[in-house]
């Protein structure tokens, strides 16, 4: 590229200690003429992504011309050949610049992406960014140029190197220079490699591989000899998922069924390698002691085994093994029951940021249970870190922190109905059944703020009675009995099927409920001995007023 004489003065860095020619320096892109200095250790630098041939003296071989262990020069013999700008010239000779045997090529690709011809060529190497454009330095300012368009990037002192500015005396910057344009591209550079095989191919979306036994084998084949643990470890549970989906529509099943049995006994062998040999690896020790705590892939649940390998991913600071261990020690499977133990690895597990470890941890704290003396600062602490990261699994501290700002005269929060609510509505949005409740409740009788909605109150008991609530049952029971305008119409048969629904769960006020539909008549034939029978199961629960209700029933019978 000619030289821009017209320009104004580079900017350079440039080493000044009194011997010019001691660490003269090269421009990084100027196409420099050939260079020798009686004696200079680093002459003509090889940085020059198109740099002349430099013809040293040989007074200082390692990094003279053609003696060099890393060389930067052009005819060294570099380690990285792509700091030099034509590998294995000899002196005098110029062959084409950069293009080298670690350079960019007509067949390869450069191996240490440096400084070769292409401006845009990409670095491995986070000080020489790749992605912006060069200018050449200006006569008499061959330095270390200030390349202000290489953002974090470049030899900038403020940028990847800052100690060849900061820190040493010696380095000193040149005039500045005007911005100009970088250098043109030149044959074989990045955007005219059409040489390189551009066919397109499909990626595999790895969040939804295919099951099919050709991708299997392509699996397999794929992780052999990788010696990460993670990777054997996915493809373990690969193969789980794909014994339930391979062959589905097949039509001989006995050989499906064979086949899947096959994929869950190669995936079983591969998890007992990560979880046993060598360094076990933590997340298939928790993986296989849960098959085994709860007789997964055809094992015979063994708890013991469990818990011993829950200890051991726990020992690997495993946050939901340190919590499953604890979970044994408070209930005593697998091991004895020691609330202590128990106690220590619940706040292990939560200080390793198990959200459900740091909501027990809360709840024992606050109540004082497992031997451990009441802390309500530290409990209400533990309960606001697993509120901040709740997820559908895990919303329970979102609930408890609820109640305790919703209770009056609370000694423990600031009461505060409307941040209780907003605890409630965001627990019974991540699908927490008592919070849905909760909000059903609020709406229907305008408690924390809520207005009274009665189409809001029944949305949020629906919610809560089709996963099986019995008091969200119960009280859609009342919403049927009653009927709401423009909302729920009127209907006894519903009320009756929801309550008796509830009662059939065992709770005693719809058992009460059924009963008395059962005696008066609503969405059920009357019948009084049906009748007696759920005020009996009710009353077996020692409530006052439905032995009386027994009672009167007893003696208007006979």
């Amino acid at each position: 590229m000619p030289a821009n004489s017209g320009q104004p003065p580079a900017q350079g860095y440039y080493y000044n200690n009194g011997n010019s020619d001691a660490y003269s320096v090269r421009s990084f892109d100027a196409q420099s003429s050939s260079h020798a200095s009686g004696g200079g250790q680093y002459t003509n630098s090889g940085y020059d992504a198109s740099a002349g041939i430099s013809q040293g003296d040989g007074s200082n071989p390692r990094y003279d011309e053609g003696g060099s262990i890393y060389s930067y020069d052009g005819g060294g013999a570099a380690n990285y050949g792509g700091y030099y700008a034509a590998g294995g010239n000899q002196p005098g000779q110029l062959s084409q610049p950069g293009y080298q045997q670690y350079g960019y090529n007509r067949q390869q690709q450069q191996q240490y992406a440096g400084y070769a011809a292409s401006e845009y060529a990409p670095s491995q190497y986070s000080g020489y960014s790749s992605g912006a454009q060069s200018a050449p330095a200006a006569p008499g300012y061959e330095g270390y140029e200030n390349y202000t368009q290489y953002p974090g990037g470049g030899y900038d002192p403020q940028a990847a190197y800052p100690s060849y500015a900061a820190t040493d005396p010696n380095l000193q910057r040149g005039p500045s220079m005007a911005q100009r344009p970088g250098l043109g591209r030149t044959e074989g550079t990045l955007s005219d490699m059409t040489f390189l095989n551009t066919k397109k191919s499909k990626a595999i979306d790895m969040s939804h591989p295919p099951y099919t036994r050709e991708y299997v084998e392509q699996y397999r084949q794929r992780i052999k000899g990788d010696p990460d643990p993670e990777v054997h470890f996915s493809y373990a549970k690969y193969l789980i998922e794909a014994a339930k989906k391979i062959g589905a529509n097949a039509q001989d099943q006995r050989a499906v069924r064979k086949y899947r049995e096959m994929l869950l006994a190669e995936a079983l062998k591969v998890i007992r390698r990560l979880a046993t040999q060598g360094d076990a690896f933590s997340e298939a020790q928790f993986f296989l002691a849960s098959c085994c705590g709860s007789g997964l892939l055809g094992l015979q649940v063994d708890h013991e085994r469990a818990y011993h390998l829950y200890l051991q991913a726990a020992k690997q600071n495993h946050p939901a093994a340190s919590y499953r261990v604890a979970v044994c020690n408070e209930l005593g499977v697998g091991t004895r029951k020691d609330p202590g133990r128990a106690f220590a690895f619940y706040r292990k597990a939560a200080s390793l940021g198990d959200t459900a470890a740091m909501y027990k941890l809360g709840m024992i704290l606050l109540s004082g249970s497992l031997g451990q003396p009441k802390n309500t600062r530290e409990a209400v602490g533990w309960l606001k870190r697993a509120a901040e990261q709740a997820d559908e699994e895990n919303p329970h501290a979102l609930h408890e922190l609820g109640l305790l700002h919703e209770m009056p005269n609370s000694s423990i929060v600031v009461h505060d109905e409307a941040y209780a609510k907003d605890l409630f509505t965001r627990a019974a949005q991540l699908g927490f059944v008592p919070s849905q409740y909760k909000l059903g409740l609020a709406y229907e009788y305008g408690q924390l703020g809520c207005p009274v909605d009665p189409k809001r109150s029944i949305a949020w008991y629906t919610k809560a009675a089709e996963k099986g609530d019995p008091e969200a049952e119960l009280a859609l029971s009342g919403w049927y009995l009653t009927g709401s305008e423009g909302v729920l119409p009127q209907s006894d048969a519903e009320a009756y099927l929801w309550a008796k629904r509830a009662a059939e769960k065992g709770l005693s006020k719809a058992e009460f409920a059924v009963g008395y539909y059962g005696e008066v008549g609503i969405g059920v034939k009357q019948d009084l001995e049906f009748a007696k029978r759920w005020y009996m199961r009710a009353a077996g629960k020692t409530i006052h007023y439905l032995v009386l209700r027994v009672n009167y029933m007893w003696l208007n019978c006979c």
